[in-house]
């Protein structure tokens, strides 16, 4: 019971965090939003995304089994044990993208411009980036868990904002998977892959310049259907997504570029 909290409590404070994180590098870093705008990110319309929940959750596993004892080096432990996390982590990344799309036919992020990346989903850089986020987890985080979890036990009303935190999630999900279901029968029409951040940024961008207003929490609500402002935005650009340079629609059966 108590790894079954520990992991819950885990999932709540990734998830949450792991959205700030995004949130943060969409409007400063990501070459997804030229506009420097803004964005909520992930798959999700709340503010969390569960690939960081589960990637804390593992996180904590692995950073578990260092009391195993099964080298006696402790600085070529810690160092097998960052990198065994930036395996499992790259390990997720590779498996929520690749389902993401053949079954949604949405790409989530796209690493396609990377060094050294395989299909686009995963690539050294951002596995190093893992790597580092694992550390300062198991340095900054890991202590404490044990005492957070024990200050939970004690504190009730937290425990009321977590179960809060999944109620509201599982609502959120299955609105988000109707959404999904919408932009795969769209791109199974028109043999398509869906970039789904650079979806949310054209959508601002259009509703912007329209003068309507931009609902953060809402980005695919507007003055007209989803699917309507993705046909139209096909008869915009479709050379474009024929040559595979439209930033919203990416050809199915076109090969990713190789790294740089």
């Amino acid at each position: 019971m108590d790894l079954f909290l520990t992991l819950a409590f885990l999932f709540f404070i990734g998830s949450v965090c792991g959205w700030v994180l995004e949130l943060f590098f969409r409007r400063f870093i990501s070459a997804a939003n030229p506009e420097r705008k803004w964005i909520n990110p992930g798959f999700c319309t709340g503010p969390y995304v569960p690939l960081y929940g589960f990637g804390l959750c593992i996180l904590f596993l692995i950073a578990s089994l260092e009391d195993t004892g099964w080298i006696s080096d402790p600085f070529l432990e810690k160092a097998l044990l960052f990198l065994w996390m930036a395996v499992c982590m790259t390990a997720i990344e590779y498996i929520a993208g690749i389902l993401m799309i053949r079954v949604a036919k949405v790409r989530l992020w796209d690493y396609s411009d990377e060094w050294g990346n395989i299909q686009g989903i995963i690539c050294p850089k951002f596995s190093f980036f893992w790597a580092v986020l694992g550390a300062a987890y198991y340095f900054l985080i890991h202590p404490h868990i044990l005492g957070a979890l024990h200050w939970l036990a004690q504190n009730l009303a937290f425990s009321f904002v977590i179960g809060m935190f999944y109620g509201i999630f599982l609502i959120d999900l299955c609105h988000s998977v109707n959404l999904t279901a919408k932009l795969k029968a769209f791109a199974e029409e028109n043999d398509v892959i869906i970039r789904y951040e650079n979806l949310k940024a054209h959508l601002r961008s259009v509703q912007e310049r329209s003068a309507q207003k931009y609902r953060f929490f809402r980005p695919f609500h507007g003055h007209m259907p989803l699917t309507d402002h993705l046909r139209e935005r096909m008869e915009q650009m479709e050379q474009a997504i024929r040559e595979g340079k439209d930033l919203v629609f990416l050809p199915r059966h076109t090969k990713n570029r190789p790294g740089k």
